[in-house]
């Protein structure tokens, strides 16, 4: 480990600062800020718990929660581990969207522990975005907290990842001329990122849709399914196809890659004419952008040094920024797909095979999504 690295020079002292938004430069505004003054404001909220959204940061701050399991591509790290992630995960909320984010890494793994934790932290929030929590606990995890708070819960690992991979697709078969109602699709993964794209791209209306996992396909012959993978197979898979991930993509229209698998190029080569390749594991693909280009039209990754980067900082700062300014209870299926489309309409104007999603850095995305999800919420 080198510590005289510029990375670690950056990091040195972590990357997030408290600040305040009033001015201390008097009795006066010591004693409005605080005591006595401060008492009437409490009193107010104490009998109308609303008011803590104009008299508080709860309107605009966002917890960021992990217990370190599913880090990156780092794995299981632990919670201090995760904290400079989490820290770059708050500061892209504040570049991005303007919304505070404070990360908050737990030291367990325990569903019960993790859900009983935030819930009882969430009246310092107007929102909870978990981050890096591994499958499937993930899921039972966010279901429960959805169904206790009454404010939006987002898994970004599932759910901004589908939102993206959505309006990158759409974006792929405007290009190339093609119906996405009419694609044959393969999602490599069946964690969390792969449950969330495959049902995204089902409510999107792509109907034919088949799961793989390191085992092969996701069909109902498969025994020994978790039960999220047994759901998954039963939702999926309409010609009934079974096999490896080669049987899979022969004569496929478009592979999203989410699992950290090798995909061998003559599974790629089998795949009809001109596909489309989103192998987005990182650091290493699942193929090759240099292989997937042999054969595919259009090729996306989830690095930053090739073109058509799968990015969730496109989604997430918008998503919550626009679910805050409406107030959202929760984040729906048609929050989610107003996003993909909006995110999805920024890079519309310049559709290429290296430019089917709007950069990360562009200033256009989040007040974008913002709009989009605040006008699609309930």
């Amino acid at each position: 480990m080198r510590t005289d690295d510029p990375v670690f020079t950056l990091h040195e002292g972590g990357k997030l600062a408290v600040a305040a938004t009033i001015p201390l430069t008097s009795p006066e505004d010591l004693s409005r800020a605080y005591t006595p003054g401060v008492a009437e404001v409490s009193r107010a909220i104490a009998d109308d718990p609303s008011l803590a959204r104009r008299y508080t940061w709860v309107a605009n701050t966002v917890a960021v929660v992990t217990d370190g399991t599913a880090v990156l591509g780092l794995g299981d790290i632990g919670p201090r581990g995760a904290m400079p992630v989490m820290e770059g995960k708050a500061v892209l909320f504040k570049q991005f969207a303007g919304v505070d984010a404070v990360p908050i890494c737990l030291d367990t793994t325990d569903p019960d522990e993790i859900v009983e934790t935030v819930a009882r932290l969430a009246p310092s929030f107007g929102g909870i975005n978990l981050e890096d929590i591994s499958a499937p606990r993930c899921f039972d995890i966010e279901r429960r907290l959805d169904a206790r708070l009454d404010i939006p819960v987002f898994h970004d690992d599932q759910h901004g990842t589908a939102v993206v991979v959505l309006a990158a697709l759409r974006n792929a078969v405007r290009l190339l001329d093609r119906d996405l109602a009419g694609l044959r699709v393969v999602v490599s993964g069946a964690g969390a990122a792969g449950v969330a794209v495959t049902r995204m791209l089902a409510a999107a209306g792509v109907a034919d849709l088949v799961v793989c996992d390191s085992r092969g396909v996701l069909s109902g012959d498969r025994s020994g399914l978790s039960p999220v993978k047994a759901t998954l197979a039963a939702e999926t898979n309409p010609r009934g196809v079974t096999g490896s991930m080669a049987d899979a993509l022969r004569g496929a229209d478009v592979l999203i890659g989410v699992s950290g698998g090798r995909i061998d190029e003559a599974a790629v080569a089998g795949m009809a004419p001109d596909p489309i390749v989103f192998a987005l594991a990182n650091p290493t693909p699942e193929v090759h952008p240099d292989v997937a280009h042999r054969y595919a039209a259009v090729v996306a990754t989830g690095r930053s040094d090739f073109p058509n980067q799968i990015n969730n900082v496109l989604a997430f700062p918008g998503i919550f920024r626009g679910a805050l300014d409406a107030n959202a209870r929760t984040i729906t299926a048609a929050m989610k797909l107003a996003a993909a489309d909006a995110i999805a309409a920024v890079a519309a104007d310049d559709l290429r095979p290296d430019r089917i999603v709007p950069s990360a850095l562009d200033p256009r995305v989040a007040p974008a999504v913002a709009s989009a999800v605040a006008a699609a919420s309930d």
